[in-house]
């Protein structure tokens, strides 16, 4: 990449400049803003991204891990293509829904699968089936984790989250098993739900402790409350998602990411009994709407996507990410995760590293979180590991200056 292309320079190109006309700071996701102002994408095709002045990265973002097999993979192109001229959302079901409930049924083991937008429309349904299944209202979940951004999931203290929402919330650390044995009595017959990540990229990516999430499992079947396991990220670190790692079966999952083919895709999959109460012939059910929920073009773009990725192809990527993360670790870089997901651990400024790794033709996450695809070859891991060793180094000497 040229070294001519500057933090300023990004910051005061036109294109930074008309965006932040209309839009805060100049875009609409809070997680893609890096100072002075990020890059804008042009194209991508496999595992790299162009941006506006022509730079080519190698991209370890691939939208949050959305993207397992990288971009404009062709047969997906094709397929979704083909579709447009018949209609890209009905006021009907289609059997594109069913094919991808088969498949996801039968990779995973859960056996109802229900369709939205986004994994925070999916963790809302989880929560809202939860509550009415059981009748209680209160949740338990974890500091740190990301699940969305509805207001029972985020901050209590967060900026326009009412103080009422927290009457039915109960937010525990991770892996503090006294607190969550307290929190649990404290709840009592009115505990719903435990919504765990079983590996929370905004709480570093470090994988919960086999023991402490079988004792989640234990007290929840114990008590009458459901378990929930977040795998919007995860679903792609073992075929029947990061939770049968641990040896457990949730109540509940909720899928995202990497099920719709690169369109906009949520899904909450479990208990044939428990996903009943959206039943629309039930005396008493959840009303669960969704305008582009379960389009056709994202429901074939996913099952592509998701056919394209069995067992073979997890392990294989799996594989490839512990041998990246190990050879971080030798290059002195602290670093965390499992199989092809990992996140830099260093005390340093992100956005500096950020920018560092981005000079050096690889794209991050603002938090420092790398998402590897099936496409990247052997080259791009050796490419990815050079310029994050590098970039690293480079923050460290500044900021030690």
């Amino acid at each position: 990449m040229s070294e001519a292309i500057s933090l300023i320079r990004y910051g005061q190109h036109p294109l930074a400049q008309r965006a932040r006309e209309v839009m805060t700071r100049g875009n609409t996701r809070s997680t893609l803003f890096v100072d002075p102002a990020p890059p804008y994408a042009v194209r991508g095709s496999g595992c790299r991204v162009v941006d506006q002045f022509g730079a080519e990265v190698i991209d370890c973002n691939n939208n949050y891990t959305s993207l397992i097999h990288g971009h404009s993979i062709p047969e997906i192109t094709q397929a979704v293509s083909g579709m447009l001229a018949d209609g890209t959302a009905f006021g009907l079901p289609t059997e594109s829904e069913v094919a991808l409930a088969e498949l996801l049924s039968e990779r995973t083991g859960h056996e109802r699968w229900r369709f939205s937008n986004s994994g925070t429309e999916a963790v809302m349904t989880a929560i809202r089936a939860a509550r009415a299944y059981t009748g209680r209202d209160v949740l338990i979940r974890f500091e740190g984790s990301y699940h969305g951004t509805a207001d029972s999931v985020v901050a209590l203290d967060a900026p326009g989250v009412p103080a009422g929402v927290r009457s039915d919330l109960i937010v525990v650390p991770q892996a503090d098993r006294v607190a969550f044995d307290a929190a649990v009595a404290d709840a009592g017959d009115r505990l719903a739900a435990v919504l765990i990540d079983l590996m929370p990229n905004r709480a570093g990516l470090v994988p919960a402790e086999r023991e402490f999430v079988q004792h989640i499992r234990q007290t929840t079947e114990r008590v009458g409350a459901l378990m929930i396991v977040d795998e919007v990220i995860s679903l792609r670190l073992a075929p029947g998602g990061f939770a049968s790692e641990y040896a457990i079966t949730p109540d509940l999952i909720t899928a995202g990411k990497i099920i719709g083919g690169g369109f906009p895709v949520g899904a909450t999959a479990g208990r044939a009994d428990v996903l009943a109460v959206f039943d629309p012939l039930a005396a008493s059910n959840v009303g669960w709407g969704g305008t582009f929920s379960a389009n056709p073009v994202t429901m074939t773009a996913g099952r592509i996507a998701m056919e394209r990725f069995g067992v073979a192809e997890t392990d294989q990527l799996n594989l490839r990410g512990d041998a990246l993360r190990a050879a971080l670790t030798r290059g002195g870089v602290a670093v965390t995760g499992f199989g092809s997901l990992m996140r830099l651990r260093e005390a340093v400024d992100f956005t500096e590293l950020w920018w560092a790794a981005y000079q050096r033709g690889v794209m991050l996450g603002t938090n420092g979180l790398l998402a590897l695809s099936t496409a990247m070859g052997d080259a791009d891991v050796s490419h990815i590991e050079r310029a994050v060793i590098d970039a690293v180094d480079s923050v460290r000497e500044r900021n030690n200056s």
